[in-house]
């Protein structure tokens, strides 16, 4: 057993790809489906997957988070990757910020290790290196989000300074 000042803390870190070079192609696992977020049920339904993925997002209201999220001068649907399995509904997504910054990666539980995180996250990369992006960063956890980061590493990212 670790003592008490040698135990592990969560901390958060900020991670970046570099997108020079070339990139992998997503492979999306069969019955999955990709398209970009375009209607208002695709917004109910990606803050329905936030709000159960995330459960500090829980008490937030549809209407105020699509009004924070709508307006913002980095949001474009276009950065709103969302991935639907055969019976339409919604399992996971990837929103970007337009300054090449992976805002939220979520998946269901019930879609988890099914390789839709890493299809989302080089569809992420593709899109950015397309825009002529030279990276792209998100933050998060490194003891909440264990898996996550693995992930991450696994794809290419490396840690960075906090801006």
């Amino acid at each position: 057993m670790l003592e008490p000042s040698a135990q592990p803390h969560d901390e958060v870190i900020r991670l970046r790809r570099d997108l020079g070079g070339a990139l992998q192609a997503p492979a999306w696992p069969a019955g999955f489906v990709l398209r970009t977020l375009s209607s208002a049920p695709d917004a109910a339904s990606l803050h329905a997957l936030l709000t159960e993925v995330f459960p500090e997002r829980r008490d937030e209201t549809f209407d105020a988070w699509w009004q924070e999220l709508s307006t913002d001068a980095e949001f474009d649907p276009a950065l709103c990757f969302l991935v639907f399995d055969a019976e339409g509904g919604l399992a996971a997504t990837a929103q970007c910020w337009t300054s090449a910054y992976l805002k939220d990666l979520a998946v269901k539980p019930d879609a988890r290790r099914l390789g839709l995180g890493e299809a989302l996250l080089w569809q992420v990369f593709a899109a950015f290196h397309a825009r002529g992006a030279a990276h792209v960063d998100l933050k998060t956890h490194t003891l909440e989000n264990r898996d996550a980061v693995r992930l991450y590493e696994r794809l290419g990212m490396r840690r960075v300074p906090l801006e």
